[in-house]
């Protein structure tokens, strides 16, 4: 059965900063691209940022390039986003994807595994 789980999300201040993890289980996590994507209530789910299994490409929002960093522990099992210079318009439950081809898309139609998010709230 597979799992991710993501965690580090609080209610922060604007210009403070948050690491959220995505711990992957039941799955070969090396194989995957992972995604963070990020949501409100009544709105699509919006892509933020993507990494292929490898590393090698790495994918980021407008909304977030720049302030936001993707990375990955494949020793770990585990997907971080660091997330710099927070605006209140990045409140959203944030949550991660596994993509089976390993790619990493910026589409949340192409992901095959989620998790059940974690709140971030960030405060004026």
């Amino acid at each position: 059965q597979v799992q991710l789980k993501e965690a580090g999300g609080g209610l922060v201040q604007a210009g403070d900063s948050l690491r959220l993890s995505c711990t992957a289980s039941g799955l070969t996590f090396k194989d995957y691209g992972m995604g963070w994507f990020r949501q409100t209530p009544g709105k699509e789910r919006e892509f933020v940022a993507a990494i292929s299994w490898s590393g090698s490409s790495i994918y980021y929002s407008d909304s977030v390039k720049g302030r936001f960093t993707i990375s990955r522990d494949n020793t770990k099992n585990t997907v971080y986003l660091q997330m710099d210079s927070l605006k209140p318009e990045d409140t959203a439950v944030y949550l991660c994807g596994a993509d089976t081809y390993g790619l990493g898309y910026e589409g949340a139609s192409e992901y095959d595994f989620w998790g059940q998010g974690t709140q971030v709230t960030v405060a004026t």
